[in-house]
């Protein structure tokens, strides 16, 4: 069953390459701008202001290193799947990573920035899961992962985002608090002149 969806989806990216080849632009660039956008959300918070778009990063970022964290344990100790082109002879694949395919990394680590996010604002929390939502969508038609490892990944970063951005709020709310002690005295002076 997984393979046949696999093969449906990315036989459309085969048959109209140029959706291959804008998805596979996106998966270059995915993982490092969510990274990037994410880290801009503690920047854009104000000084002295409401802390939720800095939870919202710490929580987005410690989310992701723990789904990252979980898919290695995952791979390594329970199922170690090949990616389906290795697995199977595909002619035209996007990428070539041999790592693991189950679960994604990519829709994992996204997901749970997303979630996370979504923890502490709803509207921000909204953009980043049409973000996560996207990307994950991409590794199917450029053929980097079996339905169910995207499905999986979804999986994986909720979980991730329930265990940090709820469970572990009290933690990451006292390093949110020590980090804005060294972060806010810079940005103060670029907050000041922006008001000007």
């Amino acid at each position: 069953m997984d393979w046949r969806l696999y093969k449906a989806i990315y036989d459309v990216s085969l048959d109209h390459h140029a959706i291959g080849t804008v998805f596979s632009d996106i998966e270059k660039v995915s993982i490092p701008v969510m990274v990037v956008i994410t880290v801009g959300l503690w920047l854009l918070a104000r000084p002295g202001g409401s802390t939720k778009w800095k939870l919202a990063a710490v929580g987005g970022l410690g989310s992701a290193a723990l789904a990252l964290g979980v898919n290695r344990l995952i791979s390594s100790e329970i199922w170690d799947r090949q990616r389906p082109y290795l697995a199977h002879r595909i002619a035209h694949p996007w990428i070539g990573s041999h790592d693991a395919s189950f679960p994604s990394d990519h829709a994992s680590a996204t997901f749970a920035i997303a979630f996370a996010v979504l923890a502490f604002d709803v509207l921000g929390g909204a953009i980043f899961l049409f973000l996560a939502l996207v990307i994950s969508v991409g590794r199917l038609f450029i053929g980097a992962h079996y339905p169910g490892d995207v499905g999986a990944g979804f999986l994986v970063g909720l979980g991730s985002a329930l265990v940090v951005a709820w469970l572990a709020r009290p933690a990451v709310a006292l390093l949110v608090r020590h980090v804005q002690r060294l972060t806010d005295p810079v940005l103060a002076p670029i907050w000041r002149l922006r008001a000007r």
